[in-house]
């Protein structure tokens, strides 16, 4: 094995790397140096998220919209897109599929997440208040794909007698 030091190698999180782990052989378009850089771009535009879940938020909204650009219709995938951006935005560690009661936690507090998708002209959404959260993310997507959420406390809730509140994206703090 080759001596690594700074004549053919770089210093990187505290090891010497050599060319041939920075650029693969089989790829000269892949490079590890690149994949780094990649990576701490992202941390740096989502500090709170799991890295590994960008590309499938990104892939899921690419898909839903290019599927309405070419057929006019919509996926049903704007829940998914929902909780995905909830989890990199804010860091919320989401429950498994189908869990009761909340979609997710975010530190010590459940949270419910609510998507408003380019479908809903109104611009509103209906949540539950038999559910178990003590925040509620409200994401928007909308008719340009574009992404967008409100984090409130539960508290911060219109008061309602009912079972379920109506929530408009244009009467939230901050839109």
């Amino acid at each position: 094995m080759k001596d690594l030091g700074p004549d053919n190698a770089f210093w990187i999180d505290g090891e010497w790397l050599g060319w041939d782990s920075i650029i693969d052989p089989a790829d000269a378009k892949y490079s590890l140096l690149a994949e780094l850089e990649r990576t701490a771009t992202l941390r740096l535009k989502y500090p709170n998220a799991e890295i590994e879940l960008i590309p499938y938020f990104q892939d899921l909204l690419y898909l839903a919209e290019t599927y309405f650009l070419d057929t006019g219709k919509h996926l049903n995938v704007y829940g998914d897109i929902g909780e995905l951006f909830g989890a990199i935005m804010y860091g919320i560690t989401l429950h498994k599929n189908f869990a009761k009661g909340s979609d997710g936690r975010l530190e010590n507090d459940f949270v419910e997440i609510k998507t408003i998708s380019p479908l809903n002209s109104k611009e509103t959404t209906r949540v539950r208040l038999d559910r178990h959260f003590r925040k509620l993310l409200i994401v928007k997507v909308s008719d340009c794909f574009e992404v967008s959420a409100r984090l409130l406390k539960r508290s911060e809730l219109p008061k309602t007698t009912g079972d379920t509140v109506n929530i408009s994206w244009n009467a939230l703090p901050g839109t």
